[in-house]
């Protein structure tokens, strides 16, 4: 399954609005396509056609492709999370096998895969770029593999060469050397992915005989074409499923053309006898931005506002400060606020100085910031008047400025004269349309394209309703039918009837209250119709100390199954479910690792490993596995996987914004390893209690 999701909307499906990501992902003007040695392979990943290459593509490198030889149609998405590191995963459609007219009745078979490209050596003037490699580790391991390849460019050629094993290997040029080392190297164990798919074919790694492979590319004089010659390690006399191939040569010519800054045509003549047409979309995620056409920081020189309620709408349109509160003690001016407007606390702290500069009068010397979120209070950051407005004036002065600020975790209720204090009570809604899909299961793909509101009202700093609704346009979700092989309760695979069984529907309707219980220890409640799926009561706590880099939290929430109108109904099922949470920033190239450990939907035991990484424009990539006490029961699949990236909208539109959506492709519903999708969570709403990138965000406090 493959799924977008928009928000913190639940992970088991997809769901975006439809004028988000897609075309504006098209924007991007540092997309990768066209250049010599950074092309899309047939299998998805950076290589020629059918074989890869030790090349890489830029840092947070997103490309999605389709390829079709027959009789295989390839779609694979694939990412550049790190310099040294390519990830990905595939779905292969072959067109002359079938699931079974049991299963799926007439439609074709379709494997999945996960990939995986280490480099080892970056190139040098006489050395080759060198790369590891793992094709279809995570799946059923039908086209598994594993390669050690290497990559010399010299001016308009990329000469790449390497040794293949699995699929890439069933040539058998020679021997593994590997069965020098112990003999079990020599043969390679059939069907190590397990007979439900989804097991890491550890088994299989580097065994049975290996071939040569490698090739050229060739940069055209016309920049957008280059031409590709290849010699591939697989002779196609031992396809999966007992699906030979005739091969009239193991040589593959193609060639790729550019269609403008981020598409691709691929096209080639493979095996000797086979035509081979493909496309591909790719973009730099690490590279997406947009100039901004916010309104201008306010000028020293600016009038004064008549009183401290203007001060505050000025401070929420101006500097994206939602105020809740200004006090003043002595020399110490304080706004408690939640920042809603600019991803950098430092942009909305030097607007924001500006607008009390030319607000209070000159006994005030130091403007106090006390950030908070859903009435939590998080931090307070400290600046020096005088020296902000000598450094606004003159860049000499921008020193001693910027290493006066300092920021503390003591969050004691501010002291002194209250002079403004707003209103807790308020609303604010959304609407738009939003896209649905499947794909990757025997449904082939299911679709459905509804339009949403969403709605939220304060009833005080602490507590708040929530809901949402969606209202179905169009859809084919009468073709789903549930096929897993699982005797595990019925927890998510009732998917297809939830969509399917209403046209408007209630996805969200709930009560939520925040509170501090201590130094770095926050707890939040909630109970209504959680999800689409499940209505009940939870709670959660966490612990996360002030700028430590790791967190702690627990939460506990007992649910019951929605009727599938989603409605106010409730079915039979009911269970308990909550997990224990570390959250680590690994202090490596911005990388966040979680464990959970705890009871899932189905009543089933296990964790969940999640690491991610998040670029200086916000965007976020990242994937998770889950991995239960389900064993057998959990069906095809063996346990639950994404791959995940979150994009800031403030890197598309010219208005600055703090909203993000995410998009997350799952290869299978299944009901192991199923998570409750909670609407909110502590870790999100707490995330200004760590510094961050505020030191390096610096240079925003002057725009």
């Amino acid at each position: 399954m493959a799924k977008l999701v928009s928000g913190v909307r639940p992970r088991y499906f997809l769901a975006t609005p439809l004028l988000g990501l897609t075309p504006l992902l098209l924007a991007s003007h540092t997309a990768m396509a066209g250049n010599l040695g950074t092309g899309q392979s047939d299998f998805g990943g950076v290589g020629l056609m059918q074989t890869p290459t030790a090349r890489m593509n830029e840092v947070g490198n997103f490309a999605a492709s389709w390829s079709r030889t027959e009789p295989y149609r390839r779609f694979n998405v694939f990412a550049q999370p790190l310099d040294w590191l390519e990830v990905g995963f595939r779905y292969v459609s072959v067109e002359n096998r079938r699931y079974g007219e049991e299963i799926a009745g007439d439609r074709d078979y379709l494997d999945k895969g996960i990939d995986a490209k280490f480099r080892l050596r970056e190139e040098e003037s006489y050395w080759p770029e060198l790369a590891l490699g793992l094709r279809d580790a995570g799946g059923t391991s039908q086209f598994g593999a594993e390669y050690l390849v290497a990559s010399k460019r010299w001016n308009s050629l990329d000469v790449s060469l390497g040794l293949g094993w699995g699929y890439l290997g069933s040539a058998a040029d020679v021997d593994s050397p590997l069965g020098w080392i112990d003999q079990r190297f020599d043969d390679r164990p059939d069907n190590a992915g397990g007979d439900q798919g989804g097991e890491f074919a550890l088994s299989q790694l580097f065994r049975g005989p290996m071939s040569l492979f490698g090739g050229v590319e060739y940069q055209t004089p016309w920049d957008p074409l280059i031409l590709q010659l290849e010699y591939e390690g697989n002779d196609y006399a031992h396809e999966p499923q007992d699906n030979d191939q005739p091969q009239d040569s193991r040589f593959n010519v193609g060639a790729r053309l550019r269609l403008g800054d981020n598409f691709e045509l691929r096209s080639g003549w493979q095996r000797g006898n086979t035509a081979m047409l493909g496309l591909s979309f790719s973009t730099n995620l690490a590279g997406l931005a947009q100039v901004k056409r916010d309104p201008p920081p306010r000028s020293l020189n600016a009038p004064a506002d008549p009183d401290w309620a203007t001060t505050a709408r000025s401070l929420q349109r101006n500097a994206g400060i939602r105020v809740d509160a200004i006090h003043r003690d002595g020399n110490d001016l304080t706004v408690t606020g939640e920042p809603t407007t600019y991803r950098a606390l430092s942009q909305s702290e030097g607007r924001a100085n500006r607008i009390l500069s030319a607000k209070a009068d000159d006994a005030v010397d130091t403007f106090h910031y006390r950030w908070q979120r859903k009435g939590l209070t998080l931090r307070e950051d400290m600046h020096d008047r005088d020296a902000f407005e000598a450094a606004a004036q003159s860049a000499s002065a921008d020193t001693a400025y910027r290493y006066g600020i300092y920021s503390r975790a003591r969050l004691d209720e501010p002291a002194g004269e209250s002079l403004y204090r707003g209103d807790a009570q308020r609303a604010s809604w959304s609407v738009g349309p939003a896209i649905e899909q499947n794909f990757g299961g025997p449904d082939g793909y299911l679709y459905r394209l509804s339009a949403y509101a969403s709605g939220e009202y304060t009833t005080d700093r602490n507590g708040w309703f929530s809901g949402s609704v969606t209202a179905t346009l169009a859809d084919n979700l009468d073709e789903y039918e549930y096929i897993a092989d699982s005797d595990l309760p019925r927890v998510r695979t009732y998917i297809g009837d939830y969509l399917a069984e209403t046209d408007l529907g209630i996805s969200n309707l709930q009560y939520t209250r925040t509170a501090k219980l201590g130094d770095g220890l926050y707890a939040m409640g909630y109970g209504g119709l959680l999800e689409m799926m499940y209505a009940g009561a939870g709670g959660e706590m966490l612990y996360r100390p002030f700028d430590a880099g790791w967190a702690l939290g627990l939460d506990l929430n007992w649910v019951r199954q929605r009727d599938f109108d989603q409605q106010f109904g409730l079915r039979d099922y009911e269970t308990w479910t909550g997990h224990a949470t570390a959250y680590v920033d690994t202090g490596y190239e911005d990388i966040l690792a979680k464990l959970s450990v705890g009871r899932y939907l189905a009543g089933d035991y296990g964790a969940t490993v999640d690491l991610s990484r998040e670029f200086d424009n916000g965007v976020r990539i990242g994937a998770w596995a889950t991995f239960t006490d389900a064993g057998d029961s959990y069906g095809e699949g063996s346990f639950d996987k994404a791959f995940y990236v979150t994009v800031p909208l403030d890197a598309f539109f010219v208005r600055s914004s703090r909203s993000s959506a995410t998009i997350a492709w799952q290869p299978l519903t299944r009901d192991g390893g199923a998570r409750l999708g909670r609407r909110y969570a502590l870790y999100p709403l707490t995330e200004e209690r760590d510094l961050g990138r505020y030191w390096e965000e610096y240079d925003k406090t002057w725009e």
